[in-house]
Parts: structure tokens; sequence; C-alpha cells
């Protein structure tokens, strides 16, 4: 579990600002929160995969596109 034992997922989601569910407007900014609260374990990969329909593909897209942001802004 990636959040405290007194918590919920959904309480876990609402404090890293991500949305309620999949049906929103993804712009990347949305995305790499997720992928950023995946990494930082606030929710675990499989409910991100879940709560946001997503593939293990996608997933990975996002991440690519997260590290590659992240290398830009270092260089």
């Amino acid at each position: 579990m990636a959040y405290p034992h007194d918590s919920t997922v959904s309480e876990a989601i609402k404090r890293a600002g991500l949305p309620k569910s999949h049906r929103v407007h993804w712009s990347d900014q949305r995305k790499a929160d997720v992928v950023r609260a995946v990494r930082d374990k606030l929710i675990t990969f499989d409910e991100a995969r879940w709560r946001y329909l997503l593939s293990r593909s996608e997933f990975r897209t996002w991440e690519e596109k997260v590290d590659q942001q992240q290398s830009k802004e270092l260089a």
C-alpha cells in the first residue's frame, strides 16, 4: 500500500491534486502529476492504471515525456 494505513486511495489522490477519474482533459501537466504520484509512491501503478484506464504502454509514454522534459530543464 502506497498510502498510510489510516488513509484511502481517494484521499491520497486528493492530497496529490490528481483527477478523480479518467474523465478529464489530459494535459501534459496532469500526465506528469500522475507519473510523479506513482514514482513518489502516493498511489500505486496499478491504482493509477485502474483509476485512469491506462495501458502499460500509455503510462510508459507519459513517463518518457516527463523524463524528456526534466532533461531539457537540467540542460
